[in-house]
């Protein structure tokens, strides 16, 4: 029990951070007036301080053998970030922090209940049910309560 609650205050505090990073990416896009450029420099940090927690670590580089081996897909991840911060960095001025999360966690788990249900990438089956559907019914009712 001590386990999950402490997994479930890091997974709150992480979602309070990316809502902290994408009001500071637009504040940066502003300041360099470019949404590329400020999402290029908070890459740039990010992936200064991933290398510094690789170091800190003592994380070995991974072998050329392993990265071959590895389906092409699972290298977009990137590309799904870099989608992201440049979306938030352009939506989160426009439609404010609360609903631009709002959205995000709907589409989240619309996306989540479908890979889950699919078994896409390698995920367990979780078949859709009436519970799961509620719950995203309810994060639908909690956008359009929100944006108000």
């Amino acid at each position: 029990m001590l386990a999950f609650a402490l997994s479930a205050l890091l997974a709150v505090l992480a979602g309070a951070g990316l809502v902290l990073q994408q009001i500071l990416n637009a504040n940066l896009r502003a300041g360099l007036d470019s949404a590329s450029w400020a999402g290029v420099s908070s890459y740039a940090v990010g992936l200064a301080c991933m290398a510094l927690l690789a170091a800190a670590l003592r994380d070995p580089v991974p072998t050329a053998g392993a990265a071959e081996r590895i389906p092409w897909w699972t290298w977009s991840g990137g590309l799904f970030g870099a989608v992201f911060i440049g979306l938030a960095i352009l939506l989160v001025p426009k439609l404010g922090a609360a609903t631009f999360f709002a959205l995000l966690v709907t589409g989240q788990m619309l996306a989540s209940v479908l890979f889950d249900h699919a078994g896409l990438l390698g995920l367990a089956q979780r078949p859709v049910d009436l519970p799961r559907l509620l719950g995203i019914a309810l994060l639908i009712g909690g956008v359009v309560l929100i944006r108000r």
